[in-house]
């Protein structure tokens, strides 16, 4: 854990749809802006993946901030994880909590979002327009956002491992679909959740050249 992660990471509330929900905020240096992490299916703001990406995008300067989209009674449902209209409506709600915060107020704001996350993070990039400056998926399914997909004005990048046969399919065609700039990069030997030596790490470094890009 590095230590902007350690000394400056904090604990907040989110209250959204009358509900409130857990969320770790890290400030961004200087002026670069904050990415927001949009969590997959069943995962939470301790993903350790995700947080193995937030510290990448904090030792590069970017603030971060994730949360938990579903309160635990919630996440329970199940259908409730694969609600893209809800998990994006709880995300649009974050983003304009976050612009009202000092650690936010006037920066620049991107998503990162995995699996489903993805999903929600599209639908509200296209919804927000404007307001959200990059986006990166990872392993994402934004099939599950397809009619959203062509009023994305971010620039998105999609990561998608090598060897995740039927996402990188997905991907692709979503590619076609966004209007904005955009691009595909796939991880050699890499299966759906990174788990190969490096893997992650490689995802890691390239949402952090892309946000770095255009949140700065």
């Amino acid at each position: 854990m590095g230590s902007r992660d350690i000394k400056e990471a904090k604990a907040i509330d989110l209250d959204l749809d009358s509900i409130t929900l857990a969320g770790i905020l890290t400030p961004p240096e200087g002026p670069k802006g904050t990415v927001i992490f949009a969590h997959g299916s069943g995962s939470s703001r301790f993903s350790p993946r995700n947080r193995l990406v937030a510290r990448y995008l904090q030792d590069a300067g970017l603030g971060t901030l994730l949360f938990d989209l579903l309160a635990a009674a919630e996440d329970a449902v199940y259908e409730n994880r694969f609600d893209i209209g809800l998990l994006a409506r709880r995300l649009k709600a974050a983003t304009e909590r976050l612009l009202r915060y000092p650690e936010g107020k006037g920066r620049k704001i991107g998503y990162f979002g995995a699996s489903t996350g993805s999903a929600a993070a599209l639908q509200a990039a296209a919804e927000l327009g404007p307001i959200i400056s990059a986006v990166v998926s990872r392993g994402g399914r934004p099939d599950l956002a397809e009619r959203y997909l062509p009023l994305v004005g971010a620039p998105t990048l999609l990561i998608v491992g090598e060897y995740d046969e039927v996402v990188l399919r997905l991907n692709r065609t979503a590619l076609g679909l966004l209007a904005g700039e955009k691009r595909l990069s796939v991880v050699p030997r890499a299966t759906h959740l990174f788990e190969e030596p490096g893997a992650l790490d490689e995802v890691a470094k390239m949402a952090g050249d892309w946000f770095v890009s255009y949140l700065t």
